[in-house]
């Protein structure tokens, strides 16, 4: 039997040299809900090239940082949260997307309460804007976006993800609103109650809604294991909601 010839992890960096000068970032995709409007938070981008436009908020990943850590570090520094839900969605690597070099970059959705969480004052503008109509953004941002709203709206109906985006208590019309504001359809009242009902998320709180301009309806709440399992942001959950 011939011997398999090995060689060093020196020798593989001197021989590949450029294979090892490529750097490696996470974005966060990082929605809020507010007025019956799906929003997004976006940082004024910094650099020359993309004057004017806004960005998604992300870095590259430190040497001395794993993948994993570098979306809740950004997270931390810019929103001040630390247990909010995380989903990894897909990795980017055009070849041209940075224009200060090769950067693969990995994505990252979160949904927060914009009513209990503000983001951080910066040097740099930070702002939630309405997802709907949203066109130019920095980098291939906005084609980051747009897959993190798929994969979104691809879960909504099957895992109880969207109650990061409300108030412990809630009414089935302002959950109805938030799921059109994320789908941007209208749906039908009467087979939207019928098939949230039938998931058994909701605690019915015998509590009505008050000071409401149109007829009070019932209050829920989500039930409690499922607030710990989907709205408390734990990181073994990342990827709970993918393979179940």
């Amino acid at each position: 039997m011939t011997a398999l010839h090995l060689k060093t992890a020196e020798f593989e960096k001197a021989t590949h040299s450029d294979f090892f000068n490529i750097a490696v970032s996470v974005d966060c995709v990082i929605f809020g809900y507010e007025d019956k409007k799906l929003k997004v938070l976006l940082i004024k981008s910094d650099l020359e090239e993309f004057d004017g436009l806004w960005s998604l908020l992300g870095d590259l990943v430190r040497p001395n940082e794993d993948l994993e850590e570098a979306p809740y570090r950004v997270l931390l520094d810019r929103t001040g949260l630390k247990d909010v839900f995380l989903q990894q969605v897909q990795t980017f690597g055009s070849i041209n997307r940075h224009p200060s070099g090769r950067v693969v970059t990995t994505a990252y959705y979160s949904l927060i309460n914009i009513i209990n969480h503000q983001p951080k004052s910066l040097e740099n503008e930070v702002h939630w804007h309405s997802v709907k109509g949203l066109e130019n953004l920095a980098f291939d941002h906005k084609l980051i976006l747009d897959t993190c709203l798929k994969r979104l709206q691809e879960q909504i109906m099957e895992h109880p993800i969207v109650f990061n985006l409300l108030g412990e208590k809630f009414s089935l019309r302002q959950l109805q609103d938030l799921y059109e504001a994320i789908l941007g359809i209208d749906l039908d009242r009467r087979n939207f109650r019928k098939r949230i009902t039938l998931k058994g998320w909701l605690v019915d709180l015998n509590e009505m809604e008050e000071d409401v301009p149109h007829r009070p309806g019932k209050l829920y709440k989500l039930r409690n294991q499922l607030r710990k399992e989907f709205c408390l942001g734990e990181k073994k959950h990342l990827e709970a909601v993918v393979s179940n």
